[in-house]
């Protein structure tokens, strides 16, 4: 079998749903869209359930498969309903769709049968989804018309809170605060940014993604605080499955973008792009071969990458166990040097075996 892996500790998902709880100080929803970014939606959601308030996905076809799997917990629909039909399942369901802009809110009002509640998104700034705050008071007056509808909760997004040093998050707090100001119902407010940077942001729910599966959403640069404590939940692996050396000036791989400058020993890992490992990676990604860190070199290919053995011992080589992100290289590390995010490459992750560890509750 290709040794390719990634294993998902679910223990260290409880752990840093914990820490995402105490920050908020209040019910906390486990964000689990995009198949749990990439870790496995269903059996994350099951090893949360005891502790988790609720869950949230993106859209009705995310939120079917935890309720047949025996998911009773609130699950909310980020993105809402798209037509009647889904607003009609989410109702059967028990399931909590996000109202954002008014042809949503004409559904609900329309609707022969309407979940019991339901998340008004305010747009404090970010411009994306969202009622203007000054829309909130008569969306609150529209809500109060419909028999059956528990009183809402409020919520916005940040579009900076991943810079501590930006004063946009506090001007969309205030924005958020002064619209609803009065109106009945809860506030949400933080997501995994927010919990680690902003304590102004607390509210009644908070909605903690990438902090759940161990990636720091901060700047670099970001003073470490609580992030120090997240614990990584992915460890994608794979082996070395056969070795080369080149000589000065001899080239590697695809554009032959690495040209070697001395002696070098080359391990070729069973791993590539269509495996989810950044293509755009360049040579000195970080990477880690037999618990040693040392260095992608070359172009990743579809299936295969490249790494230096040369600063190892000489017995590191042919079978010699390859991370390409978990304990000893973050993912965070990766996607910095590949330009992107963590998000990004734990929710490309594909065409491996996964495997979920950890059975004990913590405490």
């Amino acid at each position: 079998m290709r040794p390719s892996c990634a294993t998902i500790d679910l223990d260290a998902l409880r752990a840093n749903y914990l820490l995402a709880q105490r920050l908020a100080g209040a019910r906390t929803l486990a964000v689990v869209k995009a198949d749990a970014y990439g870790h496995g939606a269903i059996a994350c959601a099951k090893a949360l359930e005891p502790l988790a308030d609720g869950f949230a996905v993106a859209f009705l076809e995310e939120a079917l498969p935890l309720r047949t799997s025996g998911i009773r917990s609130p699950i909310v629909l980020l993105e809402g309903a798209f037509d009647p039909g889904e607003l009609e399942a989410a109702a059967e369901l028990d399931l909590w769709p996000v109202v954002h802009h008014e042809a949503q809110l004409r559904m609900l009002e329309l609707a022969p049968r309407r979940p019991r509640r339901v998340w008004i998104k305010i747009n404090s700034g970010m411009n994306r989804t969202g009622f203007a705050p000054r829309e909130a008071p008569n969306v609150w007056r529209r809500l109060q018309a419909l028999p059956g509808l528990e009183p809402p909760v409020w919520m916005t997004h940040f579009a900076c809170a991943d810079d501590p040093c930006s004063t946009m998050t506090l001007e969309q707090i205030r924005r958020f605060h002064g619209g609803v100001a009065g109106l009945p119902g809860e506030t949400s407010l933080a997501n995994s940014a927010a919990l680690l940077a902003w304590p102004q942001a607390r509210g009644d729910w908070a909605r903690p993604g990438i902090l759940l599966y161990g990636g720091n959403p901060l700047l670099t640069g970001a003073e470490p605080g609580e992030a120090a404590s997240l614990r990584p939940v992915m460890r994608l692996t794979s082996k070395v499955f056969a070795t080369r050396r080149l000589a000065p000036g001899e080239a590697l791989g695809y554009g032959a973008t690495f040209i070697a400058e001395r002696p070098v020993r080359v391990g070729l890992v069973a791993i590539g792009y269509a495996d989810g490992y950044p293509r755009h990676a360049p040579t000195g990604t970080p990477v880690a071969v037999a618990g040693r860190r040392t260095r992608l070199i070359g172009r990743v290919s579809m299936d295969m990458l490249t790494v230096d053995l040369t600063p190892l011992p000489e017995d590191v080589g042919l079978g010699a166990a390859v991370e390409l992100w978990g304990e000893t290289v973050s993912v965070d590390e990766v996607a910095r040097a590949a330009g992107t995010i963590s998000y990004e490459l734990l929710c490309h992750v594909k065409r491996v075996q996964r495997l979920h560890r950890g059975t004990e509750l913590t405490p």
